[in-house]
Parts: C-alpha cells; structure tokens; sequence
C-alpha cells in the first residue's frame, strides 16, 4: 500500500510545474572554481600521502576497478558511518521503502558531483535501490570523507574522489564520470555547476540526450540561468525550494558557522565584532547564532529588502570598507565573487579571522595573497596565517572554501531533508512527459516541498492538524494541499 500511496503522491505533485523566473538573471553570475587558482595541490592534510590514488591498483571484493578513491580497504568502517547516518535521515529511507517496488529510476543513468560525505551517500544508495545507475565525483575538494567513498566503491558505485585533491585532480574525476564508453548519462545531479559546465563544454553530444539536471547551490543556478539561451536541457532549482532554504540554508548554517570557527579557531565570540557578508538564508542564519553568542554584527548587502530586514533584527548595515579596519572575523555568504579583496585584506586588524559561507571558493580574492612579500603559514589542518611584511597576520579557513563542509560537519537530519528533496525532484524530471518541462530552470513543485516536510515529522512526534471541509472551502485549499502558493 505504502507504493501505491507513494504513486499517487508523485501524480498529486506532478499538477503544477513552476518556473523560476528571470529575476535572479540581474544578480552577478558567479564564476566557479574553473576560475580560480587552488593551491590544494601545495599541502593536503594527510600524511600517508605518498601515492596519488590516481597512481594506485585497487579492486574491490568484487574484483571490480571501476573506482578511484584513497583507500578501498576503509570500506567498513565507511560502511558504519553511512549506517550511522541513515539513522537520522529517517525521511530518505522511507522514500526508499515507498518507492523500492516499482523502482521510478530504472534506466536512469545519473552522474552526480556533491559533496561525498554519509550522508549524500544514503542518497546515492537511495537513488540505486529506486533503480538507477550512478557515477559521482566531489564538488570540493576537501570535503570527501574517505572511507565513505570506500564503501561506496565497494558496495558497486562508481566513485572517484578523496579529500584533498588538487584542481587538476578534481577535473580529472569530473573527466572520469562522464567520459566511458558505452554508458551514457541521462540525468544530471549537480552541486555548484561545476559538472554541468564541464559536460556542457567537454561533452555537447552527451549533454544533448539529458533528461534533467538538479542543481543544488545558488551558484550553480545563476550559472545555469545565465546559459538560459544555451541549456537544452530542463533544470530543476532545488536550492530555491523552501524546504533547501530554510532548513539547509538558515537553520544548518545557524549551527555550523559556530561549530566551523570554534574547532577552527576556538574563537571566543562574546564582544567579537563580526561582519557577514549577505543576509541571505545563509547570512541570517549565521548572524542569529553569533548574536546569541553576544558578538556585535555587522551586515553587508545589495539588496534593500534584505538590508531592511537586517535592520529590523537589529544589525547595522553597513559597507565593507567602513568596518574592515575594526572587525575581528569576517564571513562572506554571498555566492558572488570578490566580495573581499585584496584591498580589503590588506586593511584588516591583526588576527582577523577570514571566512567563507557561500557555496563559491571566489567570495573571497585568494588569489591575491600568493604573492611573494606575503608568507603563508599553515597552522593547523585548513588554517593559514598570511603574514604582511609589517607582522600582521590574517587568519584564512579553508583556503577561502565553504567553512562548514571543510572544517566541520553538517548536521544529518537537514542532509535529509535536502537529499530527499533532490531525490524526488529526480524522479519527477526523469519520469515527466514530455513536453511538461521546457529547456529552462524550474522550481520544485510546492507540493513536493511539502511532502518532503511531511516525512520528516514523524522523529519530533510532530501531529498535524486536518482543515475540515468546510475551513478547506472558506480558504479556498484542498484540505491535502498545496497549502501555500509557490512563490512562497
């Protein structure tokens, strides 16, 4: 019964397909990491590193090779860490059970570039017990966890990524997924643009017979946006969706900008001036955990509807260069490029600490610190302390990359709720008729949102409440929803 239920949610979803309009076309479209300079390469965090695993033999039981990650022979305890997330990503495996009969990926063929960590890989074996095929590589390159990626490879998924590769190696993997003879992707599941890109440029004839493309990031979206003219293909825009933005965006990053500097750091934030870059999602959550802690913060934005409700939470908004000489920490959370500069830094008071928050390594301009009058000094893993000739230092996490997946972990249950959102935005691109979508970037349907939602009550013991027909009328809903229009 719990398929059938699940058949005749899918059809309930799939009413009302929604467009994402062009508004978000004016905003700078942010460059990728193909832009930028990576110096992984220079000094990564292991020390058994002697044999890239790009050199080395490795099979699985199976005997098969078709993998590349740092050390099969982690698989089990891989395999304990995904087990371990699964007990939290309780909405992700009940999708699996619903849908697990009548498999709604069979024949998809999906190539994937997200984070490689437990979590995702519930999704990924999610999306093979629904049937389908899939070879992933990392969307960053320090974010992999390695022994995850062992299980992966054992349990069959084509997997090629390690924490710690240089730019050269992350191409390489991107390469690796897409470029085989005789298995052809059809679905795209993407995190920053950065495989789409690469098909789309490296492979036009197999980015022509896409099915569908998911994106997760703000980045990856404008940079498909910006290609509207060029994408032949229908996308579907999960970072925008409500369940992506709130819990993802606001309530993770409200946990994790804290969680990320302290292990980082150990910072101690009361009094600490702080700027955030963005008031987003992203930037209101990290601006309320901060405010908790009684650090003094201030906001930088573009936009005046998010600089207003900035002020009306009770931060000064204010431009960059009019703090930068008196903050103690600076957070970029943007998705934009060059929002800290050169000029910038070389303003900034001794011991700032320098972080990023949006999903782009180009918020803050790296680049311009490797030059030779500055020295670089690691002092711990992702931490580096530039020093200017005067002795000042700025201290930079993660080399300017996404602080939270870098140098923490994000919490499991909104993994869950993202990956199941991706899941089914999967499904519904891969199973449309033809013609529903066009060659375009589409939001997720509201119903799906709220479905998504819905499977995640049950771990608070949450109860909702049933509209009789008679409020259903005077609203003018259907007591099983949508319950909210879908620009909301």
């Amino acid at each position: 019964s719990q398929q059938i239920q699940f058949a005749d949610d899918m059809q309930e979803f799939t009413k009302f397909p929604t467009k994402t309009g062009r508004r978000s076309l004016s905003r700078s479209i942010s460059q990728s990491s193909t832009d930028s300079y990576s110096s992984a390469a220079s000094y990564t965090d292991s020390s058994d590193d002697e044999v890239s695993p790009r050199e080395k033999q490795q099979t699985n039981s199976k005997g098969s090779s078709n993998f590349c990650v740092k050390n099969i022979k982690q698989a089990e305890f891989g395999r304990r860490e995904i087990e371990i997330a699964e007990q939290d990503m309780s909405a992700l495996i009940s999708l699996r059970k619903r849908a697990q009969g009548e498999k709604p990926l069979a024949g998809a063929k999906i190539v994937g570039c997200t984070h490689i960590t437990a979590q995702t890989a519930v999704l990924i074996e999610t999306l093979c017990a629904l049937g389908a095929q899939c070879r992933w590589s990392a969307c960053n390159i320090y974010s992999t966890q390695n022994e995850v990626a062992a299980a992966l490879a054992e349990a069959g998924v084509a997997v090629f990524a390690w924490k710690g590769e240089s730019e050269d190696d992350f191409w390489w993997c991107i390469d690796r997924c897409v470029n085989i003879d005789g298995w052809q992707a059809n679905m795209i599941l993407d995190d920053g643009g950065d495989l789409t890109h690469w098909v789309y440029k490296k492979y036009p004839n197999v980015f022509k017979k896409i099915r569908g493309i998911v994106e997760e990031s703000v980045t990856g979206v404008h940079r498909q946006l910006s290609k509207a003219g060029k994408l032949c293909v229908p996308a579907m825009n999960v970072n925008d969706s409500v369940t992506k933005q709130k819990f993802d965006n606001l309530y993770c990053c409200r946990e994790s900008i804290l969680d990320g500097l302290k292990r980082t750091t150990d910072v101690m934030f009361g009094g600490k001036q702080v700027v955030v870059c963005g008031y987003g999602e992203v930037g209101k959550g990290c601006c309320a955990a901060l405010k908790a802690l009684g650090a003094i913060v201030y906001v930088t934005e573009i936009d005046p509807i998010c600089a207003l409700q900035a002020c009306m939470d009770g931060f000064r908004v204010v431009k960059l260069s009019e703090v930068i000489r008196q903050v103690d920490v600076v957070i970029t959370c943007t998705g934009n490029k060059n929002v800290v500069t050169r000029e910038h830094l070389d303003r900034m008071k001794n011991s700032c600490i320098v972080c990023n928050m949006g999903h782009s390594n180009t918020e803050i301009d790296v680049t311009s610190l490797r030059t030779p009058e500055l020295t670089w000094e690691r002092v711990r893993s992702q931490v580096d302390h530039v020093i200017w000739p005067d002795g000042k230092r700025v201290v930079l996490l993660a080399e300017g990359r996404l602080l939270n997946l870098s140098c923490s972990t994000v919490p499991t249950f909104v993994l869950s709720i993202t990956a199941t959102t991706q899941a089914l935005a999967l499904i519904e691109l891969y199973n449309a008729p033809e013609g529903r979508y066009k060659q375009d970037v589409y939001l997720l349907p509201k119903k799906m949102d709220e479905y998504v939602a819905s499977l995640h009550l049950p771990s608070f013991d949450a109860h909702l409440t049933e509209l009789t027909d008679d409020q259903a009328k005077y609203l003018g809903l259907n007591k099983n929803g949508p319950f909210k229009p879908n620009y909301y």
